[in-house]
């Protein structure tokens, strides 16, 4: 006999994960009204969100593995989870830094915002890797505005950089940078585009400090490897995926390096949610890895765990224990008894 175990946050997860699936719409809609085509091969669950491998405000390599599994509505309910491990109530303001690269991430964390009731106040750099919101005519801005227009998210980026390396377009051509200046003053939010890395970090952090004190915010979420949300004062590559606190920034410190806007967040005691590695990220709730085709919103261990009943199998495994003790009491009783009856000479 079974029971299933229903998640807490079972509710929640089913509207976040609709909510994306709804706006994914809106956006392929969208692309559809601009007679853009879907790469099939490379978009195998047509959603119109799969960027290409090269554009002129592509910034680095991109897994598209990892692209298409952020494209699943059902991380919407995974990046849910996680908010209640950080005890998020409604009407809580979290600060959440996003890069072009992970446009299925980013929707699914401002729709499990908008599901839970939370209040997000977001900083984007535009830059995309491959795969990502790298279309010069589509760029994360684009997406983002679209999504706030139909009331799919409760709100858009309050200033946003070219991104990239050192957050301000190296390696990008002057085309590219020029691009992403433009698509960031069409949308009408302040350009972060100082000389220096730590000066952008820095102007965030100001930014940020407008809506209120650092240590107000109830979280930090950053999506990607932006490296002004990272910063270079702890190794990258250890800092593991989904919530994060102070003593798991302490333990990969790296002396010298510049401290980025995450790690100011969570050593000002707020608690942190990265979404990146997601591999082993959706590992931890036994998710497919870029499904073909997607899976249905509501099932899977995400949302309920079916287990055998404890009481039932307890109870079955006290008859049996009792059983076996009970046979083998009475086997020594027997056993006994022939003993003290056998006359071994009666034979002769």
């Amino acid at each position: 006999m079974k029971t299933i175990d229903v998640s807490p946050s079972y509710k929640d997860k089913v509207t976040s994960a609709k909510l994306m699936k709804n706006a994914m719409h809106a956006l392929k809609d969208y692309r559809m009204e601009q007679s853009v085509f879907i790469d099939i091969e490379n978009d195998p669950n047509e959603t119109g969100l799969v960027g290409g491998p090269f554009s002129l405000i592509t910034t680095d390599e991109g897994d598209l593995d990892a692209k298409l599994t952020t494209l699943d509505p059902n991380f919407s309910a995974v990046i849910v989870d996680l908010m209640y491990q950080l005890n998020l109530q409604r009407n809580d303001t979290v600060a959440v830094l996003m890069t072009g690269s992970m446009p299925g991430a980013n929707i699914a964390v401002l729709t499990a915002c908008k599901a839970l009731g939370l209040f997000p106040i977001s900083i984007s750099s535009l830059g995309a890797s491959q795969w990502g919101a790298n279309q010069v005519d589509f760029t994360w801005l684009d997406m983002e505005k679209i999504l706030f227009d139909k009331g799919f998210i409760s709100s858009t980026s309050i200033a946003a950089s070219i991104g990239g390396r050192n957050d301000m377009g190296r390696l990008l051509s002057p085309q590219g940078r020029s691009i992403i200046l433009e698509n960031i003053n069409r949308h009408n939010i302040p350009v972060i585009k100082k000389k220096r890395l730590a000066e952008n970090i820095n102007e965030r952090m100001d930014y940020f400090k407008k809506y209120q004190s650092i240590d107000s915010y109830k979280a930090v979420i950053n999506v990607g490897g932006g490296v002004a949300s990272l910063g270079t004062s702890f190794n990258l590559k250890l800092l593991p995926p989904g919530v994060v606190n102070r003593s798991s920034i302490n333990t990969i410190g790296n002396p010298g390096g510049i401290e980025g806007v995450f790690s100011k967040f969570i050593n000002s005691n707020v608690l942190g949610l990265h979404v990146l590695n997601i591999r082993p990220l959706i590992e931890q709730f036994k998710m497919p890895f870029a499904p073909i085709p997607l899976p249905e919103i509501g099932t899977g261990s995400l949302y309920a765990i079916e287990r055998y009943n404890l009481w039932v199998a307890s109870f079955c495994l006290l008859i049996v224990s009792g059983s076996v003790v009970l046979v083998g009491i009475q086997s020594k009783r027997k056993i006994k008894e022939h003993l003290i009856q056998h006359e071994p000479d009666s034979l002769l």
